[in-house]
């Protein structure tokens, strides 16, 4: 399982994904476990946060990433600064 990442993808591809029109969520400086229970495709409008699944590598994302979390991984977010996305659940 693995995070994919698409760093500053262009407009039109965020356009034609529809994220602008998706849910947002906000989340201040903190650190906690999360599961996966479907895969989420977000889009980061602020903040940076390092993603570390269980058992592998640190992730680290932030504003103006495309980012796609698999389903079934359980990580740990560090949020380092204050982060806004977009979301979307499949």
């Amino acid at each position: 399982m693995e995070i994919k990442i698409e760093h500053q993808p262009s407009q039109e591809h965020l356009h034609n994904l529809g994220v602008f029109a998706w849910d947002i969520w906000e989340k201040e400086i903190s650190k906690f476990p999360w599961t996966y229970d479907s895969q989420e495709t977000c889009y980061f409008l602020a903040g940076n946060v390092i993603v570390t699944p269980d058992g592998g590598q640190p992730v680290k994302m932030g504003q103006g990433d495309l980012v796609i979390f698999p389903a079934g991984m359980s990580c740990t977010w560090e949020i380092t600064s204050d982060v806004k996305k977009h979301y979307f659940f499949d």
